[in-house]
Parts: C-alpha cells; structure tokens; sequence
C-alpha cells in the first residue's frame, strides 16, 4: 500500500541545485483525487529559462566534464541514475500517484519501466558508431556522430516520469544537455528525477527542470506555437548555425510550416 509521500523538492532544478524562480512566483498542484492542493511549486518562465540554457551550454561546451567524459563513463551515471530510481521505487510510486492520480500499482510498473529505458540507454552510449565510406581515388570519407547540443523537451502529465525517462535517455546517451519542461500538473516526480541525477554524480548544467507557466509557448520551447524556441536560441548565431528538430504532431492542422529565412524557389 502506498504511504503520503514526503515533497522534498518544489524548486526549480538549474545547474545542480534547486533555485526560486526569477520572479519568486509558484503555482498549486493538486491532487486530482480530490482537488487538494499538495504542494506550490517554482513557476518558471523566460528569464528561468534563459538561466537553465545558459549552464546548459556551459556544461556543453568543448573542455567541459560532460563533453570531455568517455562515452562509457555516461553510460555509468546512467546505470547509477537507473538504480536510485529503482532504489527510491516506493517513494517516486506514491509521488506519481498523489500527482497523477493513477493507481499505485501502475506507479509502480512506470518507475521500473524508467530505470529500464534508462539501462537501455546507458548500454547505448558507446555504441553511437559513425561509418567508413568507399570512395574512388585518394580520399577517405567517414561520418562522425555528435552530440548536437541543448535539447529543449516538453512532457506531459500521462506518464510523468517514464516519458521523461524516453525523453532524457536518448539525450544523454548522445552526449546532449537537457532543459526539461514537465507538464504543469505534475511536476513532482521530475523534480525528485532532477535530484536523484546529481546524486548519481552528472556534473552541473547537463541537466535542468523548469516547472510551471500555463503558456507552453513563454518557456520557449516548440510545441506548436509560432513564436517558440525564442529562449533556446536567442544568441545561437554567434557560435553554432541554428539546427531545430521538430517532433510533433501536425494532423488537421497545417499542411506545411516555413522559417521566416527559409528560401522557396519551387513555391
């Protein structure tokens, strides 16, 4: 039987430690069981993010712990982060269940489903192979597979912590740094997820939770809205060429989006 889990963490999540927000704001989350208010947590927006994204790139950037460890050694913090997950299961089940409202038992298959996804992930870090390629004449072609940077992900309330899990696995398996947005309505599991990384040992700014804002589209992130990912890349001109990866859902909605740079000779 689930027992009323401790919150421990109502923060928000940047560069290791559990900050206030910008604008010391919070919003409730309740217990759709029954409409209680739980907990207030840390409501983030632009400026919030802004910060996350700034010690993302610095935990990013050449020279850094992150960018300068083996690939194997990624896949050791994520073994590490898989079984604290696994060793707080009862803890981060009766979270889930007080934020979520599904039962316990399915709590429960989600928080071992995590550390499965997270296990999975970690065996992939240092199988991210490039190719050699034949190629006439005196050349040698290959490819190399990088990291491409800060992600900026957006999850929903369904499964909180294992869509995280799907979320943040491929990332750091790749070598990326992460700026996560979990759903307003449950944002606890995240944040108990966000602690349970330092303790694992990932160096500071690699990852980062930023709770709160009803308005997906003032935390910047990409989900539909036209005016997104304005926080992400504000200055990503001055160092990288801009590069988004769009995963969503278009049905019934438009049949094409363009950037306001994009060049059509065939309209």
């Amino acid at each position: 039987m689930a027992q009323i889990p401790q919150i421990k963490y109502t923060k928000l999540f940047i560069n290791n430690n559990f900050v206030d927000a910008v604008s010391k704001k919070t919003f409730p989350v309740e217990n759709p069981v029954n409409g209680e208010i739980v907990a207030h947590i840390a409501e983030g927006d632009k400026a919030d993010v802004d910060r996350a994204v700034v010690a993302a790139k610095a935990a990013f950037s050449r020279g850094s712990t992150w960018r300068s460890m083996d690939a194997s050694a990624r896949g050791v913090l994520m073994y590490k982060l898989a079984d604290l997950l696994l060793g707080h299961i009862k803890d981060l089940a009766a979270l889930e269940t007080l934020d979520n409202g599904k039962p316990y038992t399915d709590s429960l298959f989600d928080i071992q489903c995590s550390a499965d996804v997270f296990r999975y992930f970690a065996g992939y870090c240092d199988k991210i192979h490039g190719n050699t390629i034949p190629s006439d004449g005196n050349y040698f072609a290959l490819t190399r597979k990088e990291p491409i940077g800060v992600v900026g992900q957006v999850i929903p309330w369904n499964y909180p912590l294992l869509m995280l899990s799907w979320k943040w696995g491929p990332a750091l398996a790749a070598g990326c740094t992460i700026v996560l947005k979990p759903a307003e309505q449950t944002p606890l599991t995240a944040l108990a997820a966000a602690a349970l990384t330092r303790e694992a040992g990932f160096p500071p700014g690699v990852i980062n939770v930023i709770p709160g804002n009803f308005g997906v589209f003032k935390i910047s992130f990409f989900c539909g809205a036209c005016n997104s990912i304005s926080s992400i890349t504000p200055n990503s001109d001055l160092h990288y060429s801009t590069v988004v990866l769009i995963q969503t859902r278009l049905i019934r909605t438009v049949p094409r989006r363009k950037f306001y740079d994009f060049k059509d000779e065939n309209p």
